[in-house]
């Protein structure tokens, strides 16, 4: 007899077929049978679904959650989102190999801290518990936590680097022919292990946090081509999955890397899943040419198999000052952010440094005035870089004036040119604000002098947010429902204070109910069943014999929800800081992972945290050495 059965859902199996009414039994952890009027017995949880969407556990194919796992093994803002299996170690960088310390060398802290935004003390304490050294022990360990979600773990390529090389030797010389086949030995032992894939990194903004290295990026960028090649041509031996991001600023390296997907040209097409396809404020072209790229590679020419990944909403982020997930990307803002950031006094010899204030100007105002090519280029949203640098596009969330909070920048800009004319000396908005515009340069040359003030005077007590990318509704519904991508760029774990994405599948699901039923369930298959397909694993399906892994959605709750409107920031204790999150009300009723209920109703069960609901899932084929080519 069922232990659970979910009553009268509206059923949406993963597979993309139109949903059907049906009770689901689960049974020892186990989905046992599908259909209507189930018997139950006396002891048996009956979980009453009328009017509600029962659907398998959503997948979430791009995560930094490998520390939090070390940390809050439940991982529960994962949970309460309806998401029951994550992808980590994407983007090259993890805790595969454990901590990798020597000769005073700290690769977690230096890869995590300034790429993905995470405080150097709880780095440090996690680097302290990871007492393993190798991909197999890694396993075991994750299998060891109370996991919340599944957990599907890649092998990532900068901590293999250092595995074999070191850290200083990764990011200054090639590997040797030795150090290479012995990368080549460890990735083929993750690939046999049942590791879904390989991750790298190319992206132009991603650097180590620690010194002497902080100008020098995460070791899998110093990889050449060759390196790449031969690694990922054992991730295709396997079948497995390559997960990388595309080197922005080089359109040749970007294409010749990613040929490396073709069927044609390397006899097996390589599962290749690429970040990201979104639709950049400033830079529109990016977007068409990612899709472009796919199409080609995906041809009956070069019978690839890339998909790129869709960010499931807006792109929002949160800056303190000049700090935030891209500004590593402009050599201005990135000798800020290379300092500590509690060093308020280090950015302020910066930023009043006269060849660091002109090479400001010069990056700020490019575009801005008269007419030029460069001009032109940011008119028709094709310039090269991914930071705003429009006054109009800066809302003020934190500063000394509440006046200013909810506001952009533009508007106190505006009047401190009213204020300063001779006419308009009551154009400040309070006599806080006159005294404060009395300490500008007078006259104000133009915007660039005017954030230069505020960074000088403020700092990091200027908390400003931005939406940078997929502002457009119409556009982001194209990008999640074309074929050449996959739903799932969320960068869950990272950038805690930046920005806060564990909903994007929420708000897929949010998008595709406006188009009606039929493209509801073809979004659930593109986030359960078709993710899991691509990463070979056995999940997001709704079939007995799967292991229950399964989300209950309130539609009326979902199509009544406004994500906009509820993020908010709260502290975690296993951070020692704020997180910005974005919870919906009662969208999620119940998740079940391992056939046992870990949230229902707005709270997490009792277990939850204390003893494991989800597992490490393995690539599906790891054990048969008929699908290794």
């Amino acid at each position: 007899m069922a232990d659970i059965i979910c009553r009268n859902s509206l059923l949406f199996d993963g597979s993309g077929a139109p949903p059907a009414i049906a009770d689901v039994a689960v049974t020892n952890g186990k989905i046992t049978a599908i259909g209507s009027h189930l018997e139950a017995a006396c002891n048996t949880v009956e979980i009453e679904c009328q009017g509600l969407w029962l659907m398998p556990g959503l997948l979430d194919i791009h995560t930094h959650l490998d520390l939090e796992i070390e940390l809050a093994p439940e991982l529960p803002e994962v949970v309460r989102h309806g998401t029951t299996t994550v992808v980590i170690s994407n983007c090259s960088i993890g805790v595969t190999y454990g901590h990798q310390r020597s000769n005073g060398e700290d690769p977690i802290v230096d890869c995590f801290a300034r790429v993905e935004n995470m405080p150097k003390p709880i780095l440090k304490r996690v680097a302290d518990a990871c007492t393993w050294s190798d991909s197999e022990s890694y396993l075991h360990h994750l299998e060891s936590l109370p996991l919340g979600p599944n957990v599907v773990p890649l092998i990532p390529h900068s901590m293999l680097r250092i595995a074999v090389m070191g850290l200083t030797a990764s990011i200054s010389r090639k590997p040797t022919q030795q150090e290479l086949a012995h990368m080549v030995q460890l990735l083929e032992a993750g690939m046999a292990q049942g590791y879904a894939g390989f991750s790298t990194d190319a992206l132009p903004f991603h650097f180590l946090a620690n010194s002497p290295n902080k100008k020098k990026k995460i070791p899998t960028q110093y990889a050449c081509f060759q390196e790449l090649s031969r690694l990922t041509n054992i991730v295709r031996r396997y079948n497995r999955v390559w997960q990388a991001t595309p080197p922005k600023d080089n359109i040749f390296v970007a294409v010749r890397s990613f040929m490396l997907s073709s069927g044609r040209l390397y006899k097996h097409s390589l599962k290749t899943t690429v970040l990201a396809a979104i639709d950049l404020q400033t830079n529109r072209s990016a977007m068409y040419l990612c899709l472009l790229l796919s199409s080609i590679l995906n041809s009956r020419i070069f019978k690839g198999n890339l998909r790129f990944q869709a960010l499931s909403s807006s792109f929002r982020i949160w800056s303190d000052g000049a700090i935030n997930p891209i500004a590593d990307e402009i050599p201005e803002f990135r000798a800020l952010n290379e300092l500590e950031l509690d060093d308020r006094l280090g950015r302020a010899r910066i930023l009043n440094d006269p060849k660091w204030v002109k090479a400001f100007r010069k990056m700020w105002l490019k575009g801005k005035n008269g007419w030029s090519f460069r001009k032109i280029l940011r008119l028709f949203r094709m310039e090269g870089v991914v930071l705003t640098r429009n006054l109009k596009d800066m809302i003020v969330a934190e500063c000394p004036f509440a006046s200013w909070i909810g506001g952009t920048l533009e508007a106190p800009y505006r009047r401190l040119l009213m204020y300063q004319a001779a006419e308009a000396h009551n154009a400040a908005s309070t006599d806080e604000e006159e005294v404060f515009f009395s300490s500008f340069p007078n006259p104000i040359k133009d915007d660039a002098a005017f954030f230069l003030h505020l960074l000088r005077t403020w700092d990091t007590d200027l908390r400003w947010e931005t939406t940078f990318a997929n502002r457009n509704v119409k556009t982001l519904k194209k990008l999640l429902f074309h074929k050449q991508t996959l739903p799932g760029f969320n960068d869950s774990g990272a950038h805690l204070a930046n920005i806060g994405f564990y909903d994007g599948n929420l708000r897929a699901l949010k998008i595709a109910q406006q188009e009606g039923l039929q493209q509801v369930s073809v979004m659930v298959h593109r986030l359960t069943g078709l993710p899991a397909k691509f990463f070979g694993i056995d999940a997001g399906l709704v079939r007995p014999g799967m292991q229950a892994d399964l989300c209950i959605i309130d539609p009326i709750a979902l199509a009544r929800w406004n994500p906009e409107k509820t993020y908010h920031f709260i502290h975690r204790p296993q951070f020692g800081c704020r997180q910005v999150v974005n919870r919906p009300d009662a969208v999620v009723r119940n998740v079940i992972i391992g056939g046992k209920v870990a949230w229902h109703d707005s709270e997490y069960s009792e277990e939850f945290g204390k003893t494991a609901y989800g597992r490490v899932i393995r690539a599906k084929d790891h054990l048969s050495e008929q699908n290794i080519l």
